[in-house]
C-alpha cells in the first residue's frame, strides 16, 4: 500500500514540475508578444508624429516634382520598354506600372526622374508613340492626405425608384398595388432586397 503512495506522489511531482515548465514557457512567450507589441506601437507612434509626417509629406512632394504620368499604356508594355521611350528625357529613376488586384495592368504608369528638369523633355513626348499607342504624358500631381474627392451616389436606372423619405401613405392607390413597378419600364437587375 504504502509504494502504491510513493508511486502517485512521484508522479504528481513529475506532472508538477511539467506544469511549471509550460507556465514559464509561456510566461516567456508572453513578455516576448509585449516587447513586440511596444516595439510596433513605438513605430506607429513615430508614424503618427506631426514632424515626420510634415518630412513625409515634403519628400514626398519632392519626388512628385520629377515624376511624370503616362497613361494610355500597352497592357503588354514592360516597365524596361517605357524607360527606354523616356531615357531621352533624362535619367530615369525608377517606372512603376499599375496594377490590378490579379496583377494586370491597368494601363497607366509614372516615371521618376532623378532631376527635375527631366519633366518638362517628357512632356514634350505627350501623344507619341509606343506599342502602336498614343501616350498621354502629364505631370505627377501631389496626393493631398484628407482631401478625397466626394461624389455622390449616382441614380441607377435599373434599380427603380426607392425614396429615402419617411413613410408617407399613399392618397391615391396606385392600379398595380404598393410598391409595384408596371412592367412597361425597363428590365431591373435582380435584388433580393427589393
Amino acid at each position: 500500500m504504502e509504494d502504491v503512495d510513493m508511486a502517485g506522489a512521484d508522479s504528481t511531482e513529475a506532472e508538477l514540475d511539467d506544469m511549471k515548465k509550460r507556465l514559464k514557457e509561456m510566461e516567456d512567450e508572453a513578455a516576448a508578444l509585449r516587447e513586440m507589441q511596444a516595439k510596433v506601437e513605438k513605430e506607429m507612434g513615430s508614424a503618427q508624429d506631426p514632424n515626420t509626417a510634415a518630412a513625409s509629406q515634403a519628400s514626398r512632394e519632392e519626388v512628385d516634382s520629377r515624376s511624370v504620368f503616362v497613361g494610355n499604356v500597352d497592357y503588354s508594355c514592360t516597365p524596361e520598354e517605357v524607360q527606354q521611350h523616356f531615357q531621352s528625357c533624362g535619367t530615369v529613376n525608377r517606372v512603376t506600372i499599375r496594377t490590378d488586384k490579379f496583377g494586370q495592368p491597368k494601363g497607366y504608369a509614372y516615371v521618376e526622374f532623378l532631376e527635375t528638369e527631366a519633366v518638362q523633355e517628357a512632356l514634350l513626348l505627350n501623344e507619341t508613340e509606343l506599342h502602336g499607342r498614343q501616350l498621354k504624358v502629364s505631370a505627377k500631381r501631389t496626393n493631398v492626405p484628407g482631401m478625397k474627392q466626394y461624389r455622390p451616389r449616382r441614380s441607377n436606372p435599373y434599380m427603380g425608384f426607392r425614396s429615402r423619405g419617411p413613410f408617407v401613405a399613399p392618397y391615391m392607390y396606385s392600379p398595380y398595388g404598393y410598391g409595384k413597378v408596371p412592367r412597361m419600364r425597363m428590365p431591373m437587375r435582380y435584388s433580393p432586397y427589393y
